[in-house]
């Protein structure tokens, strides 16, 4: 069990239970009612330090090592997954993955960005961080998906589209462009969710939808913390107070209308209960889609149009 910063009073609590559980376990002392009152003091605890979750400490849990990725989400989702690969110009990025899926009998197409469960795999999937081709590859799957009339789910969860030179030279820029282009015009549904880390052109790349939904304890940002502190203090020591700044929480982008819904995840975050978030999260996923679903398509997209032009505000200063 991995512990983050805000949760030390958690981490001793646990020391003390699993001795007194060793202690059990040998057989010497009877130790029920001690654990018990441990148990409750923890659930206690819990409930006080995820109660009031300021910024920096969502981005640390968006972090969290044992989060569950867009893999598990889709594994646990569909009923049967086929995953296709390559982008048709360049490669095949591992940093994005995409399929066909069954939602309980409704077939879908997703597209998400997968960090990889351990150090090997990280770097396998580049950190979550794609190149050009896995957005190509996203949009090929998009348009396929468009060809057959079944909606798209897109999970979030990026650092940040891949800032290295061979990336820029393979067209970065222009790549995560086409796809904002190509997916406001597509005529079939798309839900998308932050379901981690929602940075930058990397996690727009593949974000702009009909619904979008965010997880709890995700962020959704232009820029990282560390990033925007680094550039207005020169130091990445001030990043509590840039995330602060940034407002970039799940209820922060619901209330400037960037999202639509907020999913709430188990107490103690969605690594704590993943099957159980899993479950949430496709309730609601389904729930988007079949609204969506009736909709006429022009007016669909028209709304969609409206919705990402309507965002931001605009003022004239003499």
């Amino acid at each position: 069990m991995v512990f983050l910063e805000f949760e030390r009073p958690l981490e001793k609590l646990y020391e003390q239970l699993e001795k007194v559980r060793q202690v059990e376990e040998d057989g010497v002392v009877d130790m029920k009612e001690t654990i018990q009152e441990l148990e409750n003091r923890i659930r206690q605890t819990r409930k006080e330090i995820y109660s009031d979750l300021n910024g920096w400490q969502r981005v640390q849990l968006s972090r969290h090592p044992e989060r569950p990725y867009s893999l598990f989400y889709i594994e646990q989702m569909c009923r049967k997954f086929v995953e296709l690969h390559g982008d048709r110009y360049h490669g095949d990025d591992k940093a994005v993955v995409g399929g066909i899926g069954n939602l309980d009998g409704q077939t879908v197409v997703i597209v998400g960005h997968q960090k990889g469960v351990n150090t090997k795999m990280r770097q396998y999937r580049n950190f979550g961080m794609a190149n050009p081709e896995g957005y190509r590859k996203a949009l090929r799957l998009m348009k396929m998906a468009e060809r057959f009339g079944f909606p798209v789910i897109t999970l979030i969860d990026t650092p940040g589209a891949y800032p290295g030179i061979e990336a820029e030279e393979r067209g970065q820029a222009e790549a995560i462009a086409r796809n904002l282009f190509e997916m406001a015009q597509l005529r079939v549904p798309i839900v998308c969710a932050v379901i981690g880390e929602g940075a930058s052109g990397g996690a727009i790349g593949i974000g702009l939808g009909d619904h979008v939904m965010m997880l709890e304890n995700t962020w959704y940002s232009v820029i990282s913390p560390e990033s925007c502190s680094s550039i207005l203090w020169r130091s990445w020591d001030y990043k509590e107070q840039a995330a602060e700044a940034l407002k970039l929480t799940a209820e922060d982008m619901l209330g400037f209308g960037i999202i639509d819904e907020i999913v709430k995840e188990p107490q103690g975050g969605a690594h704590g209960a993943p099957e159980e978030m899993a479950k949430s999260l496709k309730k609601q996923l389904k729930k988007a889609i079949a609204v969506l679903q009736e909709k006429d398509v022009d007016t669909m997209i028209e709304e969609r149009i409206e919705k990402y032009a309507a965002i931001g505000h605009v003022a004239n200063t003499d």
